[in-house]
Parts: structure tokens; C-alpha cells; sequence
């Protein structure tokens, strides 16, 4: 029986995660679960699937917490904070921990969890962003296991079975939707507003990485992501939008041949592939039926005029060091302001390549020199907010 902590589980991971463990209650149970602010819906989540330990990111909460876990009969234990967080992640109450909590919040529990030797699903894209070389590092020398849940990383995971595939491996490619404004020009899209922006016509996601989907700032960081899991450098990475969603990621390989995951695009494939690799269960998402799906597949080559936060991306990635934390740490800044109506949606990568001009990379040596970066990125970028808005 895998005993699960699902971090962020209030969120559309978490419920799909969820999901696939209720489907197989004699091999998977969750015991832990854990979420930011949302203590009614923590609650709720608590009676459905009953953990032992369900833990509220704000200390406001507690109380809350704990009377509603009381209220329902349960004997949920409640705790508050990132040190409690930690801690149950690196105990034996869990084996296998799903890291959904959105943002840079998430980086000390995967970490933990990886420190711990734990199997790791991992859907937290900043903790790699961040500290991708210091997270791979402290999984390997623990011995956790790093299964990647965004659909992309996932399906190379699945086309990587081996060493023998990665020796042989000539480059990577990842697929994008386009998100909602694909085909437009960017002059088009300067008064475009945050519902238009968070409609994503293929995946239900939270708002950010809805808000990133469609400045295709979420491929960038995908870029990032793969470079960190599979050891592949920038030049060998590339993005090919794929509107119908279908195709999840390709890979190319030394003697010709190219490989490629399909699916129905359900989150919950990659979450269950992630709990029993390399035995499939049943996840709850149907075949594909190409035919019932169109018929076709198209591919386009992504706009970087358009859509520059990909480039920006691509150029934190080569510039190494604190880049990408500065990159996607400006880049919340921005996305945030957006959806608070305080600035439009061109504003965003502006904000991120000012924040990236104004911090020149250091060597990421350790935590707290890439939590300085990340803090002074977030002042850098609001301030550049406030000139955008005055």
C-alpha cells in the first residue's frame, strides 16, 4: 500500500491526483494532505479520503482547521506552516509525495521530500526552475525517484525508459498548445484581459499557470524543467505548438528514429504513471481515438514575437546561474499585477526581461543565495510594475 501526501490538494493536480487514488483504494492511500488557504474545501477533502494529517499553509487558519476536521468526526490530525509541512513529508507517514503546491512555496517541501529518498511526483515547475541543479543533485544522492507529472516531461519520461535510450538520445521536443491567443499578433493582444487570458482551450488549470499557458512563459519553464530532469542542454531542446493537444512531447533519437507519447490531455495519465512506474494502472482516462479526435495532428513553429516569454526563457537557461530563479520569480510578479488589473498582458514579459537586465546572473551555489535572488528579482520587478503603471 503507497502511502501518498498530496501537496496542494485544493488544486486541479491535487484533484486529479486524488482522483486516481480513490480508484485504487487497495494499493494507494492518502495520508497526508495539505493546501495554502482554503480550509472549507481542506475539509471537505478530509472527509472524502480521510488521512491521517492535513496541514494549512496559513497560521490563520488553524483553528479553523482543526474545529472543522473536529466537527466532521475525523481523527485528522491538523497542523499549520512549512516546518510541519517538512516534516510530515520527510517521515514515515508518507513513501510517495505529490508536489503540486504552485510557486516558489513549494521548493523546502519537494526538497524534503527528495531528501528523504521518497518517490517524487513531481508537478511544482519552479522548484526546478529555481534549484533544478540542487533538487536532481539531493534526489540522486538519496536514491528518490523523480517522476515528472506535467504532461510533456511525463511523456519523455515514458519515451527515456533506460540508459541505453538516453545514450542514443539526439534531441527533445516538447509540445505546446498555443494557448488561447495562438495565431494572433501581439499588437492584438494588448487589451486582452485576464478571463481571455485564463480560458485555456484544452487544460482546466489554476489561474497563473493558465495566465502562463497563454504568454507561453509555461513552455519556457518547461524548457528549463527538461533540461534539469534529462540533462539536455538548451541547444537540443525544442518547442513545436500542437493546438489539438493530443501529442505530449517527442523524441528524437541518434539513428533517425522519433518517438512520441499520445493521449487524451487529462492530467491524470502522468499522476498514474507516476504512482506504480513501470506498472500502468487504470487511471480513468479513456483510449484515443484519433479518429473521433479529427483526424489529424498539426504543428506549427511557435511565435517568439508574439509570445517572447519563450525566448526569455530559453536566454535565462543559457545564462545559467540565478537566471531562471530571477526569471520566474519576476515572472509571478508580473502575472500577479495582470491579474489584479494593474497592468496589461504586454506588460509581462516586459517586466520579467527589465527584472532579468537589472540582475546579472551569479552562481546559484546554494538555497539562500537563490532565495536573495528571488527576493531581489520580486522588488525589482514591482517596482518595474509601478513604472508601467504610473
Amino acid at each position: 500500500m503507497l502511502q501518498v501526501a498530496v501537496l496542494g490538494a485544493t488544486g486541479s493536480i491535487g484533484a486529479s491526483a486524488l482522483d486516481v487514488i480513490a480508484r485504487h483504494p487497495d494499493r494507494l492511500r492518502a495520508t497526508v494532505l495539505a493546501a495554502g488557504q482554503n480550509v472549507d474545501a481542506l475539509v471537505a477533502l478530509c472527509v472524502q479520503h480521510r488521512p491521517r494529517h492535513a496541514v494549512i499553509a496559513a497560521a490563520d487558519g488553524y483553528i479553523a482547521l482543526k474545529r472543522g476536521l473536529a466537527n466532521a468526526g475525523l481523527d485528522t490530525v491538523a497542523h499549520t506552516g512549512e516546518d510541519a509541512l517538512d516534516a510530515l513529508v520527510a517521515g514515515d507517514t508518507c513513501d510517495t509525495v505529490v508536489a503540486a503546491i504552485v510557486g516558489a512555496a513549494g521548493l523546502r517541501s519537494t526538497l524534503a521530500a527528495a531528501r528523504t529518498g521518497k518517490r517524487l511526483l513531481l508537478a511544482n515547475k519552479e522548484s526546478l526552475v529555481l534549484a533544478g541543479e540542487l533538487l536532481m543533485r539531493t534526489a540522486r544522492e538519496a536514491g528518490a525517484t523523480i517522476v515528472p507529472v506535467d504532461s510533456e516531461h511525463n511523456a519523455i519520461f515514458q519515451c527515456l525508459p533506460d540508459s541505453h535510450a538516453h545514450a542514443g538520445l539526439a534531441r527533445l521536443i516538447l509540445t505546446a498548445s498555443g494557448g488561447p491567443f495562438r495565431g494572433r499578433s501581439r499588437e492584438s493582444l494588448r487589451d486582452v484581459t485576464p478571463e481571455q487570458a485564463a480560458a485555456h482551450p484544452k487544460w482546466s488549470m489554476g489561474l497563473k499557470i493558465s495566465v502562463d499557458s497563454a504568454t507561453l512563459m509555461n513552455k519556457g519553464l518547461e524548457v528549463i524543467e527538461a533540461h534539469h530532469l534529462f540533462d539536455v542542454g538548451a541547444d537540443r531542446i525544442d518547442v513545436l505548438v500542437h493546438p489539438q493537444s493530443l501529442v505530449h512531447s517527442l523524441v528524437e533519437f541518434v539513428d533517425g528514429s522519433t518517438l512520441a507519447q499520445l493521449g487524451l490531455p487529462d492530467m491524470r495519465t502522468a499522476l498514474s504513471v507516476g504512482f506504480t512506474w513501470p506498472e500502468r494502472i487504470a487511471s480513468g482516462v479513456g483510449g484515443l481515438d484519433l479518429l473521433a479526435q479529427g483526424g489529424r495532428l498539426d504543428f506549427e513553429a511557435p511565435d517568439v514575437g508574439a509570445f517572447p516569454c519563450l525566448r526569455l526563457a530559453y536566454d535565462a537557461l543559457r545564462a545559467g546561474g540565478t537566471a531562471p530563479a530571477v526569471l520566474n520569480a519576476a515572472n509571478e510578479v508580473a502575472v500577479s499585477a495582470f491579474l489584479q488589473r494593474r497592468m496589461g498582458f504586454l506588460a509581462i514579459p516586459a517586466v520579467v526581461e527589465q527584472t532579468l537586465s537589472a540582475l546579472p546572473p551569479v552562481s546559484a551555489a546554494s538555497l539562500d543565495v537563490l532565495g536573495d535572488a528571488d527576493a531581489q528579482a520580486r522588488r525589482i520587478a514591482e517596482q518595474a510594475v509601478q513604472h508601467l503603471v504610473t
